[in-house]
């Protein structure tokens, strides 16, 4: 991967400095089956994700540019925009570019005790578990909103967004509706985030309490049918200078269109979820660099899903990344990742993967980047995981019936 990232940015609250930054994932691989072909990939799919490392068959580029465009004594401008590329193999092609990034922001307002105001469509709110590739909450979307004004301990922000702002018709043939291009109905909703963070709890570490307000719009006697409402609460603890790194501890639960999308708080889900549809999770995620040339990340999550329509499933995943550093520039990486799903009237579906990858990297570290990397990586599941591991992959059902498979390749 490489990544260009703002001197400014930080997990919880990434917001862009001047200059030009970015972030690229490609690479090309192979697997050993005996059909061959493109490079498989092992994840149980659903609600869950998988790990990461040797094992994204996918490719993906977004990049831009910050300025301050005006100053009014302590108070700056800055406009941001990027673009992003999206492609689910290893080539992007003519895949198209979109706009991910348009905003503007005026930061340092006396008003709001130095706090921000903004206006746009940005990132905001979304930090990770990197192993998972899991935003365990994201609120990236267009909408305007306050940022980080000093309040008691901590410091207070809200955010309005519009999300799936769409009005959707039916195709040529009328195959939804039986009539070719009639208007359908609209699945938009009303998100309205509020943070209360950066709470100091002890020594070196904080505390943050995320909250979405979901309304779901639209007329509940269009083809969409119902509309409902949902919300989610999360608490993280950050806890820094732990063997040179820090640990991530969170516990989020959400309702109805509040348990996001994907494995994503944050944004609206969809809104024909009622409250029967219910999502927990908990989890810990730490990052250490006990040595300049050794650092590893090590994860443990449990989460639950809910409703009536498809039963309850429980997904527990437990993973571990070292990474050891020759000289400043060639590293070796290992990740071992094992995930289980367990869920009502059905059996239990289990994947473990293992990567071992050789690297040239920026630097020793945990985090340095860019890294170029060769990679190996084995998966092994169960029978009952077959349908889900080939239904997840983006190569397809690559591995038949098999229970296990390799793929190789390279990847920056």
């Amino acid at each position: 991967a490489i990544a260009s990232g703002s001197a400014m940015a930080d997990p919880m609250y990434p917001t862009d400095s001047e200059g030009f930054h970015g972030y690229l994932r490609a690479g090309a691989g192979s697997n050993t089956s005996s059909d061959g072909g493109s490079q498989g990939c092992f994840g149980l799919g659903g609600n869950t994700m998988k790990y990461r490392l040797g094992n994204e068959c996918d490719a993906y580029a977004e990049f831009g540019y910050t300025k301050a465009i005006a100053k009014t004594g302590d108070v700056t401008y800055m406009a941001t925009v990027w673009v992003n590329a999206f492609a689910p193999n290893s080539d992007f092609g003519d895949n198209k570019v979109g706009i991910v990034k348009a905003y503007v922001e005026a930061q340092g307002l006396d008003f709001l005790n130095g706090g921000t105001a903004w206006i746009g469509k940005r990132f905001y709110y979304r930090p990770d578990i990197h192993m998972l590739d899991l935003q365990y909450i994201n609120m990236n979307g267009t909408g305007a909103g306050l940022d980080r004004i000093p309040a008691g301990p901590g410091k207070f922000s809200y955010a309005f967004f519009k999300d799936n702002d769409i009005a959707q018709f039916d195709d040529a043939q009328g195959s939804k509706s039986g009539t070719p291009g009639v208007y359908l109905g609209n699945r938009s909703a009303v998100r309205q985030n509020f943070i209360y963070g950066e709470i100091p709890v002890n020594t070196n570490g904080t505390l943050d309490l995320a909250a979405t307000y979901i309304i779901g719009e639209g007329k509940d006697n269009d083809f969409f049918g119902k509309k409902n409402n949902g919300w989610q609460l999360s608490a993280f603890h950050r806890q820094g200078k732990v063997f040179g790194g820090g640990n991530t501890f969170g516990v989020q639960y959400g309702v109805g269109p509040g348990v996001g999308k994907g494995a994503q708080f944050g944004a609206a889900g969809d809104t024909s979820f009622g409250s029967d549809v219910k999502r927990t999770r908990v989890f810990n995620d730490m990052a250490i660099q006990p040595m300049e040339n050794f650092g590893m990340e090590l994860v443990a999550l449990w989460q639950k899903d809910e409703s009536k329509a498809a039963g309850s499933s429980t997904w527990t995943s437990v993973g571990v990344r070292p990474v050891y550093a020759f000289t400043n520039n060639l590293k070796l990486i290992g990740e071992l990742g094992t995930d289980r799903v367990t869920q009502s009237g059905g059996p239990t579906k289990r994947l473990t993967k293992i990567t071992i990858a050789p690297a040239i990297s920026a630097g020793p570290g945990l985090w340095s980047r860019p890294e170029l990397r060769a990679f190996v990586s084995y998966g092994k599941w169960n029978d009952a995981a077959t349908a889900s591991v080939n239904a997840a992959n983006n190569s397809g059902p690559i591995y038949n019936n098999n229970t296990s498979g390799t793929s190789y390749g390279f990847q920056v």
